[in-house]
């Protein structure tokens, strides 16, 4: 027997529909890339993201073309997150950090028909025109006043192509399972492989973000510092019109000074970001004597937070910071915060201690861990093992890449993280380890392999292994080893120096390193532990 309630389906455009709906006085504010700060409100915005949708079906977009954004956050890019996938199209987000033949890859896979691009970034796609040949047309997300001159093919202004539309599109009855979202990984190994989200999971997820330990409500005022292009801002642009919480954009400015000032203005009570970001606004409250009140609260993700910065902010300026985990392939948060009722009773020290946790699971989200030949380990905060996880808001396949998805799923159906762990007995995680050798520097990931390799590349080298080390600002930051070709001497600078057009920047290494030989494992494969082991004590210049 089946129940007697209403099959609704659950889509993107039931979001911010509510929200003009029931919070449409509720402001949205962003810096923007011309300078001056655009304010207006959630229902204005739906207006608008009513044309956009029109706009899209006048350009001939149909239901299933992906449709990608090159963009900061910000009011027009929030009004792709809806417009898109509420006409029936895909949102593709790109990372501009990406190295251009990365970017390149991903256009071209994900078959991008047109591309909605900010201000700073044409020039970026100019220069990779001629290997994006298969994109229609590019939309710049500015006014005619601010329209640039381009080399790009068959551009158009955003403010004059939702002109020319109507606020009145009627919404396409569309199964919650169709595809809304596009967001590639950033290609540790091999090639990015693309996350393609459904209506029904990133409803889904949102509602599961808002029963959080980091729960938003309608008097909160939140800037998400992580960007709309890295795993749809960690679910913020979808979960904030819910509780008709007021959004504040940062546009391109990161910076400790911009983001204080921002605090203030508009007394934001709630941001999330990467370490490397609240690491950088704290040392700008430190040397200018101000302060940041009007938080309630910080979410610091993509890395784990130093304990030093925890302590400041919440000794020094009363500002508690909450720890989520998740990845591209988990829309992305599956578990977040400690339970307050495990720090209910302890003293300040060890409060902060267990905020070093990457918190606890998600209703929705499963997880176990897995020895080596794959049999279940014990939830007991000692074990460790690789981390696999399941939901209705996890990925179950990679898009149009039949052999990357063989290799992320276990024989039950699991995807298997690459994350080894503990988990406890209330399901609070901790990594204690990462498989394949990657390095997380400030939220982003390295891939060892592919900048060793690189390295190889050089002649006077013979062999090359890079291996993360512990950065106060980063978080980790690489270390490469490297064996000299017989006879050869290169030096330092002629290695950094071959890389620095082979590898996106922030991919070079922080030192380099010379040995008579590399350790390896009984394999032939290098061994990192052996490496790790000898260089535990070495200190990176830069973290001096």
């Amino acid at each position: 027997m089946k129940g007697l309630m209403m099959d609704v389906p659950l889509l993107i455009p039931s979001l911010i529909s509510h929200a003009a709906r029931c919070h449409a006085e509720v402001e949205i504010c962003s810096a923007t890339v011309e300078g001056p700060m655009h304010r207006y409100n959630w229902g204005a915005c739906y207006a608008r993201v009513q044309r956009l949708a029109g706009a899209l079906e006048s350009l001939g977009v149909e239901p299933g073309d992906r449709v990608a954004t090159l963009a900061w956050n910000g009011y027009r890019h929030l009004e792709l997150y809806y417009g898109v996938p509420g006409m029936g199209a895909v949102c593709h987000t790109i990372n501009p950090r990406l190295f251009k033949e990365q970017i390149a890859y991903i256009i071209n896979h994900a078959a991008d028909r047109f591309i909605f691009v900010d201000l700073t970034f044409v020039s970026l796609l100019e220069e990779m025109l001629d290997e994006i040949g298969g994109v229609e047309g590019f939309i710049i997300l500015t006014d005619e006043d601010h329209m640039p001159e381009t080399t790009l093919r068959n551009t158009l202004c955003y403010e004059t192509l939702l002109a020319a539309e109507t606020p009145d599109f009627t919404w396409p009855d569309l199964d919650e399972r169709t595809a809304s979202a596009l967001c590639y990984t950033s290609g540790t190994t091999g090639n990015p492989k693309g996350t393609l989200y459904s209506h029904r999971s990133t409803v889904l997820h949102s509602l599961g973000i808002l029963i959080a330990s980091f729960a938003l409500n309608g008097n909160d005022v939140v800037l998400p510092v992580v960007p709309m292009f890295h795993v749809q801002s960690w679910g913020i642009p979808h979960a904030a019109p819910l509780v008709g919480a007021k959004l504040v954009f940062n546009g391109p400015h990161f910076d400790g000074e911009t983001l204080q000032k921002l605090f203030a203005e508009e007394q934001v009570t709630v941001s999330l970001g990467v370490p490397t970001i609240w690491l950088g606004l704290l040392d700008y409250l430190r040397s200018s004597g101000k302060r940041v009140d009007s938080l309630r609260m910080l979410i610091s993700g993509g890395a784990a937070p130093p304990l030093s910065m925890i302590e400041a902010y919440e000794t020094d300026y009363g500002v508690p910071i909450n720890h989520g985990w998740g990845m591209t392939e988990t829309s992305p948060v599956a578990a977040a915060g400690i339970n307050p009722r495990r720090l209910a009773g302890l003293d300040a020290e060890a409060r902060i201690k267990e905020k070093l946790k990457q918190g606890q699971a998600l209703y929705g989200v499963e997880m176990k861990i897995v020895d080596d030949d794959g049999n279940r380990l014990a939830h007991d905060g000692k074990a460790s093992g690789e981390l696999h996880v399941r939901g209705p808001w996890v990925t179950s396949g990679y898009f149009e890449d039949e052999a990357a998805t063989a290799d992320a799923f276990d024989a039950e159906g699991w995807f298997r993280t690459g994350d080894v762990v503990a988990i406890e007995p209330d399901h609070h995680i901790v990594i204690t380890d990462r498989s394949k050798d990657l390095i997380k520097s400030g939220g982003e990931w390295i891939s060892s392999i592919d900048l060793e390799n690189t390295a190889m590349g050089h002649p006077d080298v013979a062999e090359a292994a890079a291996i993360s080390m512990p950065h106060p600002k980063w978080g980790e930051r690489p270390l490469l080893v490297v064996v000299a070709r017989d006879g050869a001497e290169p030096t330092k600078d002629d290695v950094i120096d071959y890389l620095r057009d082979k590898i996106v920047s922030w991919w070079l290494p922080d030192d380099v390193v010379f040995a008579s030989e590399i350790p390896h494992t009984a394999t032939g494969k290098i061994s990192k532990l052996t490496l790790r082991e000898t260089y535990k004590d070495y200190v990176l210049p830069t973290a001096e």
